[in-house]
């Protein structure tokens, strides 16, 4: 395997954690915001006020996205193992 095959094979890992990732840092970063806004408006300084709510927005942009991300991770899989003899010359 030639260290070209070698960073193909980390730069198509990575762009693809980066591809899964971006949805689910999306819906915390906008939860996060809109639950500061929300703090700072009505002047409530409780930490479990804001964690609890952008946890809920986690779980559902886990579950939104969630058949999203396996279709990614399945094909990203599929197409490395599908080219694994070309690898091993």
């Amino acid at each position: 395997m030639s260290e070209q095959q070698v960073v193909d094979i980390v730069r198509q890992a990575l762009v693809t954690t980066f591809w899964l990732s971006l949805p689910l840092l999306a819906v915390g970063f906008v939860a996060g915001v809109l639950m500061g806004l929300v703090q700072i408006l009505t002047s409530i300084q409780d930490s479990a006020f804001g964690t609890i709510p952008r946890l809920a927005a986690f779980l559902g942009g886990a579950l939104l996205f969630l058949p999203w991300m396996l279709m990614r991770i399945t094909s990203y899989t599929a197409a490395l193992l599908g080219d694994l003899g070309r690898y091993a010359r």
